[in-house]
């Protein structure tokens, strides 16, 4: 297998896997957690730009001031995304988490068409109205909305819209977006220890590395995921982007023993043939491409 995809994959599981960190964490306060993310990631992603001697990137953002205000909405998009990501893991909503991302290209296209006017087919669309009709039906089965879910999946597919306009490499960008969160994340932690709400009292030795091991966990994916993205066609990037919720979906069932119901099974069963509407002519027009490059090559 080539570099690129390698890259992609990795960077998949480790996000399938990352739940299960955070479980290892779940004494702390989610919001804690999240502050202490962001610090750490900065901490981090500072230290390879340090490493790599990268600085042209910082340079060229404190001169660019909207290039500035899209890394910070990037910023507090990617927060929203990661603080509710982590509060679902700890309070027992792993599966919501899962169809989040399950349902984010779906999210993502639908973005698509109305803030970069893309045009969908028949069969986009089809697989976009598959989707909505699942999220009814699960509305009125439950009486609520997957709130969850949605938050999880439009936070990161909004995300993904933001970082379509940003024109600074991968570090750069996650450096500004944690830079701007810092702030507030720092201060977070110390009212959190005021309060005796933080880690003091409740880490103990060694777990005290995984605070920092939370920027590690955070920023290494994401450096795979920028490495890996251009080097790998979109049609294979997304059909490895499944690993991630496939392996949330089950650590979620078969390790923390979260309920799969009827209501799960059906929401579940109609995102998944909207994906399935969504990829096919992708894959299609893969295979027909394939195939004609096969025909016109020369017999020897």
């Amino acid at each position: 297998m080539k570099k690129g995809p390698i890259y992609i994959l990795t960077c998949y599981i480790l996000w399938g896997l990352l739940p299960i960190f955070w479980r290892t964490l779940a004494a702390l306060d989610s919001l804690y957690l999240l502050a202490a993310r962001i610090a750490w990631s900065l901490v981090f992603i500072l230290a390879v730009l340090f490493l790599q001697k990268n600085y042209s990137g910082i340079v060229q953002v404190l001169h660019d001031r909207k290039e500035f205000w899209r890394l910070a909405a990037a910023g507090a998009l990617i927060c929203v995304n990661w603080g509710v990501f982590v509060w679902a893991v700890n309070n027992g909503h792993l599966l919501d988490s899962s169809l989040a991302y399950y349902m984010n290209p779906i999210l993502a296209i639908l973005l698509g068409t109305m803030v970069f006017r893309e045009k969908l087919s028949k069969t986009q669309w089809l697989a976009v109205l598959v989707v909505l009709c699942g999220l009814v039906v699960t509305i009125v089965r439950y009486g609520r909305v997957p709130w969850i879910s949605l938050v999880i999946g439009s936070s990161f597919a909004a995300y993904g819209a933001v970082k379509k306009t940003v024109h600074v490499d991968a570090q750069t960008s996650l450096f500004f977006e944690t830079l701007v969160l810092t702030p507030l994340a720092l201060l977070y932690m110390a009212w959190s220890e005021l309060r005796s709400a933080g880690a003091l009292g409740v880490l103990h030795g060694a777990q005290w590395l995984l605070l920092p091991l939370a920027g590690i966990v955070t920023t290494v994916p994401l450096l795979f995921f920028a490495t890996g993205i251009r080097l790998t066609s979109m049609t294979l990037t997304g059909i490895l982007m499944y690993i991630n919720p496939t392996l949330q979906l089950l650590i979620g069932v078969f390790l923390y023993h979260e309920k799969f119901t009827s209501t799960h099974a059906i929401l579940f069963g109609f995102v998944w043939t909207g994906l399935v509407l969504y990829l096919l002519p992708n894959l299609l027009t893969k295979r027909g491409r394939k195939k004609i490059k096969e025909e016109i090559v020369p017999c020897e």
